[in-house]
């Protein structure tokens, strides 16, 4: 079942968010040293994607570098930490230290939207947390249109005047449902900012 997220105002980890979402963050940098303050770039990470699309500079200074967290934030994402945290969502308890960050981790997964690319995109299609789409579901690619086309018969050649006004149609209804399979190419940042 599909569902959005209520909004929450930001705020900084709970311990008990911490907790709860620790053994999924990356402990070390590619390097192999240990990161100083993980909490701390989270929550760096959690206070710019509850801004509306706000950029990596316009991060507060207490955070450190904008640059360091956005390269923090790319490797996370890389490394499938939206995934596994929008599974964990989706099969946890209501009571789950995680579900009182949900709002939190759908706005980050927004931002990591076009680093997961489609099977990020997939995943929360699949999960129906809709909060973690970027952009409103009517206008953004949908594989299982695509797959359900691609399946779906076609109507026989037919020379005659009915049969090719059949098939034109045919033809105008699969374009129009193939272009809704595509999604729009460019979201404009007006839509995407009024999605909540």
């Amino acid at each position: 079942m599909s569902r959005l997220t209520p909004p929450r105002p930001w705020s900084p980890l709970s311990d008990d968010a911490w907790l709860a979402l620790a053994p999924y963050v990356l402990p070390r940098a590619p390097q192999g040293r240990r990161i100083a303050d993980l909490r701390h770039r989270m929550n760096a990470i959690f206070h710019l994607a509850s801004t509306h699309g706000d950029p990596w500079k316009n991060l507060p200074p207490q955070y450190g570098r904008p640059e360091t967290v956005a390269r923090f934030f790319r490797r996370l994402t890389h490394n499938g930490l939206w995934h596994r945290l929008l599974a964990v969502l989706a099969q946890s308890a209501l009571n789950h230290p995680l579900r009182g960050i949900e709002h939190l981790i759908c706005r980050a997964t927004r931002r990591a939207a076009r680093i997961g690319g489609m099977p990020l995109l997939l995943l929360i299609r699949k999960l129906g947390l809709r909060s973690a789409l970027n952009g409103p579901p009517w206008l953004l690619p949908d594989p299982l249109l695509s797959e359900m086309l691609a399946r779906a018969p076609h109507p026989p050649l037919v020379a005659t005047r009915a049969g090719l006004a059949t098939l034109r149609r045919h033809l105008k209804t699969l374009k129009a449902l193939t272009r809704t399979a595509l999604g729009r190419r460019h979201i404009p940042r007006s839509v995407r900012l009024a999605w909540p």
